[in-house]
């Protein structure tokens, strides 16, 4: 990411879809890596509860080795208060209405706060109909 584009993200809240896939997990490495100073990331992944959400993120994403070099540069106890501080994780599927996410209080925020969406879900079935 250049510089300018990386500034352009401070302040600003991201949605990103399929935040448990190749794609997302490099995106949010670099926005959290290069603009600590993002709002708010909401983070959609299938799952069934806040509950799961938060340890698919967890184990999907920031315990993998992507994370390694923030982790070294700002410490396991400064990347996880960051991650606390701006990440949130919302539950539910893209294929879904409304994303699939049942609880209506963080819909309305995630509608009324996101300034950007990142819109990388993808299907894992490979033989879809085009």
């Amino acid at each position: 990411m250049e510089p300018n584009r990386v500034q352009f993200l401070e302040n600003k809240t991201l949605l990103v879809t399929g935040a448990s896939g190749f794609l997302s997990k490099v995106f949010v490495e670099r926005v959290l890596s290069l603009q600590p100073n993002v709002k708010k990331l909401y983070l959609l992944v299938r799952a069934s509860d806040n509950k799961s959400a938060e340890q698919r993120l967890h184990n999907e994403v920031f315990e993998k080795d992507l994370f390694k070099v923030l982790r070294k540069n700002i410490g396991d106890e400064s990347l996880n208060a960051l991650v606390s501080e701006k990440v949130v994780p919302v539950p539910g599927d893209v294929t879904l209405n409304n994303m699939g996410v049942s609880d209506s209080n963080l819909l309305q925020d995630m509608m009324q706060e996101t300034d950007i969406v990142v819109h990388a879900a993808a299907t894992t079935r490979f033989d879809e109909r085009l």
